[in-house]
């Protein structure tokens, strides 16, 4: 089975269409969103009716998400995200705030051996950015491999004496390890945060054993152009090209 991994996709329409043609032209057959559809970009709608369209095998909430939807306040959110969720609040139509509330709490086990969360399979807001944090997840871990966002930064973790190794024919894909635990986050589809401002997405061929994380070219002018018409914070623009 082939799975279309994405996560943190933040209501970027312009770089989630741009990873769909390259998933499509690659192959897979079918998706999980590991949760943050909306948030920060100016097409929350158009980016939750593509997505879902999809119908994804297993799709979890992010933190965006909630506060979104009106589950949770803003109270940890910068000014910018809370401007953001706000704004979103009130763009978004009534049978899509209920379908973003309706979004599932993360960890959910996709098939056997197989976890997605948003954050952390122990706290689905945590944010996993070292080894400690990654030994921690994978200790409760339900899955051999589990799939994470929210930092949206790649990343793959894995014990020492069973590391997953890279590809030295595809640049993009690692092997997972045979038998131990290992924990990988794919990047950003909507807000790449790695200096890199390519949309970032993955692609896990469980019966192979590999895991491509890919990074593809957006218009990303034509993103920071409808933040800006949304009169959204002009942070959120800049920071797309940055990627950051």
């Amino acid at each position: 089975m082939r799975y279309l991994i994405l996560s943190d996709l933040h209501a970027n329409l312009q770089a989630l269409e741009a990873v769909l043609a390259d998933a499509r032209a690659i192959g897979y057959d079918e998706m999980i969103c590991l949760g943050d559809l909306v948030g920060y970009g100016a097409d929350p709608g158009p980016v939750m009716d593509k997505a879902l369209a999809l119908g994804p095998v297993s799709i979890i909430r992010g933190n965006h998400d909630k506060v979104c939807a009106g589950l949770e306040p803003a109270l940890l959110f910068n000014e910018v995200a809370r401007q953001s969720a706000e704004w979103t609040a009130t763009v978004l139509t009534p049978p899509q705030l209920k379908a973003l509330a309706e979004l599932p709490q993360g960890p959910r086990i996709v098939v056997d051996g197989l976890e997605i969360c948003h954050g952390a399979p122990f706290d689905e807001d945590y944010y996993i950015f070292d080894g400690p944090d990654a030994a921690r997840a994978m200790e409760v871990s339900k899955g051999r491999l589990c799939l994470f966002g929210h930092t949206h930064l790649p990343a793959a973790f894995a014990t020492s004496d069973d590391p997953i190794r890279p590809d030295d024919r595809q640049d993009d894909t690692m092997h997972l390890p045979k038998a131990g635990p290992a924990l990988i986050n794919v990047g950003s589809v909507g807000q790449p945060r790695d200096g890199d401002n390519r949309a970032s997405y993955g692609l896990l061929d469980l019966d192979a054993g590999v895991m491509r994380i890919r990074r593809v070219l957006y218009d990303i002018a034509g993103a920071q152009k409808r933040i800006l018409d949304e009169g959204l914070p002009p942070w959120l623009a800049i920071r797309l090209e940055r990627g950051q």
